[in-house]
């Protein structure tokens, strides 16, 4: 194994450190930041950054407007390249939207002044019930 690689098969690894290590985030504040947020469960159950994660463990992220799951089945301590870190977790995330259904904003001709009662009506049912004030 090369010197910059560093699975292990056993022990256990921060949380943070472990998202942040097989690219599931850029950051390691990003990665911790999603913990105490709440978009990270291990076992079903909210993860604080520091909590201890071991090989089997199911990881649920929401990331990028994504959710993310995956089994733990190696841990790495350090960052690794893209093929170690594909290695180090199974993905059983469902497929992202197609793009198509990912991006649909009302689009208004430019120019076309305030929108009308009646305008502004089909928007908000296009977008969908929003939070009640």
């Amino acid at each position: 194994m090369v010197s910059g690689e560093a699975p292990q098969a056993e022990g256990s690894v921060r949380v943070d450190v472990w998202i942040w290590s097989v690219r599931l985030t850029k950051t390691r504040a990003q990665a911790a930041a999603a913990c105490r947020a709440g978009h990270v469960k291990v076992g079903g159950e909210r993860a604080k950054p520091a909590q201890a994660l071991r090989v089997g463990d199911e990881v649920r992220l929401r990331h990028a407007g994504r959710d993310r799951i995956v089994v733990v089945s190696k841990i790495v301590k350090k960052r690794v390249g893209p093929p170690v870190a594909a290695e180090c977790f199974i993905d059983n995330s469902p497929p992202p939207p197609p793009r198509e259904v990912a991006i649909q904003v009302p689009v208004r001709d430019r120019g076309a002044g305030r929108p009308t009662k009646r305008d502004r009506r089909e928007m908000e049912r296009l977008r969908g019930p929003g939070p009640t004030e």
